[in-house]
């Protein structure tokens, strides 16, 4: 499979994923928890969609559970624990944004340090997902 594998498209798609990871701890020490929360989601999305780009396959969708179906649809096996984390950072896609998520309020109010690690561990299980498909693949 390896020269089915874009590598180069990855890589440009996996160095935002990294970028945006960065980015998100910076967050998370300032205290900024909703954005680190969104951010980390960002970043395990970009992975996921450096993995697709890699196989050639362009999602538009900012799900990653959706992902991760494109992902098993190319014979690549996902597990409980990715889709876990998966659904953990799903949930950070629109709330930590908007003020209309919450009954009353503004977001960053309902974002702490704990949601913030949990993000970060959760996108860090993704990342390392992907990874090793790549190892294995490309």
């Amino acid at each position: 499979m390896n020269n089915l594998f874009d590598k180069n498209e990855f890589e440009r798609w996996f160095n935002e994923s990294l970028y945006t990871f960065a980015s998100a701890e910076r967050d998370e020490i300032e205290g900024d928890y909703s954005w680190a929360c969104f951010k980390f989601q960002q970043s395990a999305e970009l992975a996921l969609k450096s993995l697709l780009r890699g196989f050639g396959k362009h999602s538009t969708s900012h799900s990653l559970l959706k992902l991760l179906n494109e992902i098993e649809s190319l014979g690549i096996d996902v597990n409980e624990k990715i889709k876990s984390s998966a659904r953990i950072l799903d949930a950070n896609y629109i709330p930590p944004r908007y003020p209309d998520a919450y009954p009353a309020g503004s977001p960053h109010e309902y974002y702490d340090k704990e949601s913030a690690d949990k993000s970060k561990k959760s996108a860090e299980l993704i990342r390392k997902f992907v990874e090793e498909i790549v190892r294995k693949y490309a």
